[in-house]
């Protein structure tokens, strides 16, 4: 494997200089190098020989080079042209379990999911930029492996692992919780990264429940009612459901979970939004039955 001193900023820095390349503001790019983090990192993904593992933003491969170690099968989703060429043409061009996927990770993990290649690990030093959006976008679309392992901005941790009350607390914490327990584990300082971010990170591990909060076939109804719930956090739940459904089915929706509708999102627990959701997907079905179009 390439021999790189991946936590030389002078090193990078010439990498870079050497490739006509330089860090972009887009992306979110912020190299780890600190070798102690990269290494607990590696080592709380639990990677080992076989287990399939993704990785978004790999850069120019500090945290790839530490999971191909272990003998983990890595496939990378990198957007940045330049760097996809330092990590297959230099990196990592004869590392038999390394896979690039070259692109928006946003618009290319469905392939590979729909495909049957399914992460057992997913394990990331994520872009600031684009964090939140990617954990949504495959817990939404059920891609939940057993386990997940984030570098992300310290705010966005805290609202993965805020609970019920905490002003922390938010759809994203909800939608996080349906399926994982999540821990912070560890803080980096700027002082980890080059360059050093004006915020402070942290990393999150997130392992999957025995049983999730709510059943697959109410996973849509949920996290749709999730997104209601938390539309506008000063109103209601009340006034929230009301923009999508008739004022009496709210109505007899909160009678049924006990509900005074007065409470904001905010107060209500994972546990009563999935009452909420099952109660409102019976009273749909009822409806439609009794009054058949």
């Amino acid at each position: 494997m390439w021999n790189f001193d991946y936590c030389s900023t002078g090193a990078i820095s010439a990498l870079l200089n050497e490739n006509g390349l330089s860090m972009t503001k887009r992306f979110g790019q912020n190299f780890l190098v600190s070798s102690s983090a990269l290494e607990k990192i590696a080592g709380l993904s639990g990677a080992k020989a076989g287990t399939k593992v993704w990785e978004i933003g790999p850069g120019i491969g500090a945290l790839t080079s530490c999971l191909i170690k272990t003998g983990a099968d890595v496939t990378a989703f990198e957007i940045d042209h330049g760097f996809c060429r330092i990590l297959s043409e230099k990196a990592f061009h004869d590392t038999p379990n390394f896979t690039l996927i070259e692109g928006d990770v946003l618009k290319t993990w469905e392939n590979e999911f729909s495909a049957g290649k399914a992460p057992d690990v997913i394990c990331a030093n994520l872009p600031y930029n684009v964090g939140s959006v990617l954990i949504a976008s495959l817990i939404e679309k059920r891609c939940i492996p057993e386990l997940m392992v984030f570098t992300l901005q310290s705010e966005v941790v805290r609202r993965i692992c805020a609970k019920t009350g905490d002003n922390q607390y938010s759809g994203f914490s909800v939608l996080t919780s349906m399926d994982y327990d999540s821990t912070e584990v560890m803080k980096l300082k700027p002082g980890c990264f080059w360059p050093a971010p004006n915020v402070d990170s942290s990393v999150v591990v997130m392992k999957k429940k025995t049983q999730s909060i709510v059943e697959e076939d109410l996973a849509d109804q949920f996290i749709s009612l999730v997104r209601i719930l938390f539309s506008q956090r000063r109103k209601t739940i009340k006034n929230n459901l009301r923009t999508l459904y008739a004022s009496a089915t709210v109505e007899q929706i909160l009678a049924k979970c006990k509900l005074s509708g007065l409470e904001r999102a905010e107060t209500l627990s994972p546990e009563e939004i999935r009452e909420l959701a099952l109660t409102l997907r019976s009273h749909l079905k009822h409806q439609s039955i009794s009054h058949p179009v």
